[in-house]
């Protein structure tokens, strides 16, 4: 997937949760940030990043955040971005064991909630399976965990996924894990027990579970394989 040109700038400090102040070679300047987790890890004084011009009727920034560098590689801090880049995989069938798909519809709204993708796995429209992608930014001694910040709303996807299962629909969590150094994923128990025990609920009803690790780039993210994911409880 292409990324919009970048800007080079250097994070101060976050204003709120969805803000920071960062350094431009004009000055310094607000960005946008567009994900709620906690990126304890990734948005440190002095840390390099990429900001992505953004114009468009009431925004209050020019720029949003786009990617961190750590420990010498690139890390999308996008939330929104994983979306792009799952239907993508989904449509060029990557994804072991999904497809090949048909079409695909964002936002799809199923029981309470709004799913990022519904999928056509073949042209009469007959079979049909609901994805919730999940943006990984954590990575701790090669496991990706998720999510870094608690998220009711992901617990309640679970629900709705399983639900789904249950009325005859293949449904499925696909996280998008936006670095390069993770080699396995696991829900993080110590920020959000409900959503990690939800998961292993999950997956025991039938709900599929997938990984993908990306090979970030200034000007692209591309998928760099699949990482097995473990339900069980670990450490903090």
């Amino acid at each position: 997937m292409r990324l919009t040109a970048t800007v080079p700038a250097t994070f101060i400090r976050r204003l709120s949760r969805f803000s920071c102040l960062v350094e431009i070679a004009q000055g310094q300047v607000q960005a946008h940030l567009a994900n709620s987790g906690r990126l304890s890890e990734l948005l440190t004084p002095g840390r390099e990043l990429r900001l992505t011009p953004a114009a468009g009727a009431g925004r209050l920034t020019a720029y949003d955040l786009t990617l961190a560098r750590h420990q010498g590689f690139w890390v999308a801090v996008d939330a929104r971005l994983p979306n792009r880049i799952a239907a993508e995989a989904l449509l060029e069938g990557t994804v072991e064991g999904v497809g090949p798909v048909h079409s695909l519809v964002p936002e799809h709204r199923y029981g309470q909630s709004r799913l990022d993708l519904c999928l056509t796995l073949d042209e009469d429209g007959r079979c049909i399976m609901l994805v919730e992608t999940k943006s990984v930014t954590m990575v701790v001694d090669g496991e990706a965990r998720f999510p870094d910040a608690p998220t009711a709303r992901g617990a309640r996807h679970l629900q709705e996924l399983i639900h789904a299962v249950e009325e005859g629909y293949r449904a499925a969590v696909l996280f998008v894990v936006q670095r390069p150094d993770a080699h396995r994923l696991a829900p993080n128990w110590a920020t959000d027990e409900a959503f990690a025990a939800g998961l292993g609920q999950a997956a025991q009803c039938g709900v599929e579970l997938h990984a993908l690790v990306c090979r970030v780039e200034p000007t692209s993210i591309e998928i760099a394989g699949t990482i097995p994911i473990s339900t069980e409880r670990t450490p903090a």
